[in-house]
């Protein structure tokens, strides 16, 4: 058996603990606030450093290293930007002493703001977890960094839990990016599935089944076998189920698992092909925000839904003009095989709604390059049947750190999917996000739908606020507040 040349899933982070002391010769960082004072006033203006967001000072002295970092006006984004920006700027600092032969720091301690509360504790120590991620394939030994972030408090178990809590929502977008970063060489739909299994065998209350490319024939889900019918991997099904006893609330999540995308038939441009490792992605959310929810013990019953394939060209592969059966029977007239994340979604959707019932419905994918024109590579759009569903994602989105915005399903556009042929097509004219949406919405049996577009924010080239460069993990933390929000009420 080969070797997998990649490191193991999901990644390590550092280790986030807060704590009433500081360990003796270990350096010490201070948040400033823009107009608040500092224990290092003295340092602060010597350095001249203002607070802004995202600012980093680094004073050497002779009992260690110090530093300053600003969190602006001391909102929630700000300081996941300041953790984000501290701990890199800490790493860099000990790859440094490490390269220089000196021995770089392990753990650094942090002092928050006096009037800093717990959300702020979250938010930076969400920052500090994230911003600190790495994935690299590489022969070489990793670089010296900061393992421990402390932050001092002298009500440790008021903020315990809300880090403790920060921790498990980071974990969750870092194991996304993890399964985003992932090279198709190694991530085929039976990995994807095997690392859901062992993902759900580290925490109890969450099962997996996996489905295999037989059963899906023998239950007829034509989308999922006409994409993945042109690679030699074979597609899966990933169920994941979490089922708390009392639950009165069932939801049900479907992400888009194509583990890498050619275009088929239609076949892509080269250039930024290799990116479509990512187009799993909304399937890697779900996942991860699955296992984090049933880490977290929330009192809500969810289903996870991953439609896995491998959209290849071959002999086999499936072909603009061909007709394809769904899950329940409802058919598609296919148009452009590189529209194929909306097939295999179809087919999940169909069968959850059919099998479940559930109370809400939410697709995320990155689905339509419209949507980065639309909206950037920062925000997500957000399609919903139901304007309380939409409430409730762009509610969790906030709380999470992950901007979302409503997208009109305008109904002019709703006979553009119905199909001469066959029940609706798969790629009509018009725009291109909305006209995507409007053919999963066929798929939903009038359910509360909500649909997450997420081909922007799902990548980034740069570092921002809590990002790093390649798979972002957007949408898990979204995913993890809105189950969340069916148990607060």
């Amino acid at each position: 058996m080969t070797r997998s040349p990649l490191p193991s899933v999901p990644s390590r982070l550092l280790d986030v603990e807060v704590g009433d002391t500081a360990r003796k010769g270990e350096p010490l960082a201070a948040v400033l606030t823009s107009d608040g004072e500092s224990p290092f006033a003295d340092v602060a203006d010597r350095v001249r450093a203002t607070g802004k967001a995202g600012e980093v000072h680094v004073v050497p002295g002779d009992d260690g290293p110090r530093w300053l970092v600003g969190v602006g006006g001391g909102e929630e984004k700000q300081y996941r930007a300041a953790g984000a920006a501290f701990i890199r700027a800490a790493n860099a600092f000990a790859e440094a002493e490490s390269d220089a032969g000196r021995k770089a720091p392990k753990r650094v301690h942090v002092q928050l703001p006096a009037d800093a509360g717990s959300e702020e504790y979250a938010a930076f120590a969400t920052g500090a977890l994230l911003g600190g991620y790495r994935y690299r394939v590489s022969s070489e030994e990793p670089k010296a960094s900061v393992r421990t972030v402390r932050l001092l408090t002298e009500a440790a178990s008021t903020h315990e839990g809300a880090v403790s809590r920060a921790r498990e929502l980071a974990a969750s977008s870092a194991l996304a990016r993890d399964l985003a970063n992932t090279p198709a060489n190694v991530k085929n739909p039976a990995w994807l599935a095997d690392v859901a299994e062992k993902a759900a065998d580290e925490v109890p209350g969450l099962s997996v089944t996996v489905r295999d490319e037989e059963w899906l024939a023998a239950q007829g889900f034509g989308g999922v076998l006409a994409v993945g019918g042109g690679s030699v991997s074979p597609p899966r099904l990933i169920e994941l189920n979490h089922r708390p006893r009392g639950a009165t609330t069932h939801l049900l999540l479907v992400g888009k698992g194509i583990t890498f995308d050619t275009g088929g038939i239609s076949i892509k441009p080269a250039q930024g092909m290799h990116l479509m490792r990512t187009d799993m992605s909304g399937g890697g959310a779900v996942i991860a925000a699955m296992r984090a929810i049933a880490a977290l013990r929330l009192g809500v019953r969810v289903t996870g839904l991953v439609p896995a394939a491998e959209n290849h060209v071959s002999g086999s592969s499936y072909r603009p003009g061909d007709v394809v059966r769904h899950y329940g029977g409802r058919t598609t007239e296919v148009a452009n095989t590189d529209a194929e994340g909306r097939m295999v979604l179809a087919d999940a959707i169909a069968y959850g709604v059919q099998r479940y019932r559930p109370d809400a419905v939410v697709d995320v994918a990155t689905l339509t390059g419209a949507m980065k024109v639309a909206l950037g590579l920062r925000t997500g759009g957000l399609f919903a049947s139901d304007d309380e569903l939409a409430e409730r994602v762009r509610a969790a989105g906030e709380r999470a750190g992950e901007q979302w915005w409503r997208m009109p399903l305008l109904e002019d556009h709703a006979a553009d999917v119905h199909s001469d042929i066959a029940d609706v097509r798969q790629a009509p004219p018009g725009p291109g996000g909305i006209t995507a949406a409007l053919f999963l919405r066929e798929f939903t049996a009038g359910l509360p739908w909500a649909h997450l577009d997420i081909a922007g924010p799902a990548r980034s080239e740069k570092n921002y606020d809590e990002v790093v460069p390649g798979g972002t993990g957007f949408a898990a933390r979204t995913l993890v507040e809105l189950a969340a929000s069916y148990v607060t009420g």
